[in-house]
């Protein structure tokens, strides 16, 4: 019998998708036992405002611009057929039953681990699935470091961060090389992020 392929599942708004993302997903592609990473689009953090989020099939769109030519990575909608909120632990539910040859991992910054357990079911999610935390900037040290469950990826400290292209572009500055070329040019294209 195969061993399940393991899929590391990328959350996030990806409210523009940007260079630091492919970094940190291309590192953990190559750099960790993972077979394939998918970038799974947000429609809305419970943690988070909803209205600074560009709509749903525009950030699906930028990520897949993004991705399209590299195998190694996916893009998954599967948050937006789900009720909203969508909470970590009920995709994670989902796609495991619906995809059983996969061993679903969850691939977290580490600025996460402070408030993870405010996250629905924190207790269950570490109990059923690993997650590959890769480090953020000024993070303090949190109770869950040391879990069996959560495996620390030594990728490089990325500080880019989508509110930061956001407000630069709302600043009128080019912030061309932040981002993937052909996502550059929709976000030109359709004037995003302008107000």
């Amino acid at each position: 019998m195969s061993l399940p392929s393991k899929t590391g599942l990328f959350f996030g708004s990806f409210n523009p998708v940007h260079s630091g993302h492919l970094m940190i997903a291309s590192y953990i592609a190559e750099f960790t036992d993972l077979d394939q990473v998918w970038f799974v689009v947000s429609p809305h953090n419970p943690l988070k405002e909803k209205s600074t989020l560009l709509a749903d099939n525009h950030r699906l769109y930028m990520v897949n611009l993004a991705i399209e030519d590299d195998p190694r990575f996916k893009s998954s909608n599967i948050e937006f057929q789900l009720p909203q909120p969508s909470y970590t632990i009920d995709t994670l539910t989902y796609l495991s039953e619906k995809f059983p040859g996969k061993e679903f991992i969850l691939i977290a910054g580490s600025d996460n681990l402070p408030t993870f357990h405010k996250w629905k079911n924190h207790e269950e999610l570490l109990r059923q699935y690993k997650i590959y935390l890769y480090p953020r900037p000024n993070i303090a040290a949190s109770s869950l470091d040391n879990h069996p469950s959560i495996i620390k990826v030594e990728a490089p400290l990325i500080t880019v961060s989508s509110s930061f292209i956001r407000k630069g572009i709302r600043e009128g500055r080019n912030m061309r090389y932040f981002l993937p070329e052909k996502v550059w040019r929709y976000v030109e294209e359709m004037h995003f992020y302008k107000t």
